[in-house]
């Protein structure tokens, strides 16, 4: 139960955020909403309401949500349209990419926000630089080796560090190798050879494999001021944004298989999974999820609100609108390439949790 619920809201949270800022930009330039759902309303099973010309609803089906603008061809394929300044069409090329791009600029916000509530409400931890171990991680080579807290590192493999990121990036290097270990306890210099494990990580866009031993440095805490919290909540965000852009990127150089990608069914078991941790790793994985929303909507894909702003910059270029066939050519292969993508992503799930 606990998974389920986490699940749903971890997911309405975001989807709600992202076609409110839909609707809310609409809204500012005059354009008529027509319809604001959270979730799908298959076969008219949910819930609905007028209310001041717009239809407000909640479909039983919880894996999105739409905003629907008078006069815009969308995932919907309604292509009347009656020429009313009030309707998508009459707007000019910049209120058009407006609407369209503010769906994902809520996305960032929102992980902005939460990643700024973390860090206020956590405070900061500032790594020491010194090679120092702060803590040991159990059955862990270093554990198996004898190293634990306070103790220094000296060298590996005979090579001095002179700081944590010298001696890691010695680690990193030997992946499943045998390293030899020089530290100091007690201002007694200690001796030893183990094994490191390796773990997958990205750098750049491929996945590349480096050594642990399984050690962290000493972390010092601090309360964050309100102007720091802000700033860790920006670079939280556009790191999560440049690690999916280079996931992306793997992804399309064939250095990480499509059988990585996870879609609803894992997310649901990370939800909650996470939920169990306490309520500051859930709302992390949320944003976590916002920003890889936005991203992913932002792609010039038919069909996500990439697909329209890209439409929407052609035709400011050449002073016309598209043909309403070539507008529903596009949205067509868009919604073909998204349902095949979820297929895709539906398999690997089902495979994840048989294995």
């Amino acid at each position: 139960m606990i998974t389920i619920l986490s699940f749903f809201l971890v997911i309405s949270v975001i989807v709600f955020i992202h076609e409110l800022g839909h609707f809310l930009a609409a809204k500012s330039v005059g354009v008529r909403v027509e319809k604001f759902y959270l979730g799908f309303n298959f076969f008219g099973l949910g819930w609905k309401r007028m209310y001041k010309g717009t239809e407000y609803g909640i479909g039983l089906f919880p894996l999105g949500g739409y905003v629907k603008v008078a006069g815009i061809i969308d995932e919907s394929m309604d292509t009347e349209s009656t020429g009313a300044q009030d309707e998508f069409r009459s707007k000019n090329m910049w209120q058009k990419i407006w609407i369209m791009s503010a769906g994902v600029i809520m996305n960032f916000l929102l992980a902005i926000t939460i990643f700024t509530h973390l860090t206020y409400h956590n405070g900061i931890n500032e790594p020491d630089s010194r090679a120092i171990v702060g803590k040991v991680y159990p059955e862990y080579p270093a554990e198996k080796l004898g190293l634990k807290e306070n103790d220094e590192i000296l060298s590996i493999n005979a090579i001095e560090v002179a700081d944590w990121n010298e001696m890691t990036r010695e680690i990193h290097l030997r992946p499943n190798e045998e390293i030899h270990v020089q530290w100091m306890r007690d201002n007694k210099i200690l001796n030893g050879s183990i094994i490191t494990t390796s773990n997958s990580q990205l750098l750049n866009d491929e996945i590349i494999e480096q050594g642990m031993i399984g050690i962290m440095p000493v972390l010092y805490h601090k309360d964050a001021t309100l102007l720091e919290a802000i700033k860790n909540g920006c670079n939280k965000t556009f790191y999560f944004l440049d690690l999916t852009f280079r996931s992306l990127k793997a992804l399309v150089k064939g250095n990480v298989s499509i059988k990585e990608m996870a879609g609803p069914i894992m997310i649901a078991k990370i939800a909650g999974d996470t939920a169990s941790a306490g309520i500051n790793a859930l709302l992390g994985l949320m944003a976590f999820i916002s920003v890889n929303l936005g991203f992913f909507n932002i792609l010039p894909i038919p069909g996500l609100d990439g697909g329209h702003i890209v439409i929407a910059f052609i035709e400011g270029i050449i002073q016309r609108d598209l043909s309403l066939k070539v507008k529903m050519g596009i949205q067509q292969a868009g919604l073909l390439i998204l349902l095949m993508l979820f297929i895709t992503i539906m398999v690997n799930d089902i495979q994840r949790l048989m294995q």
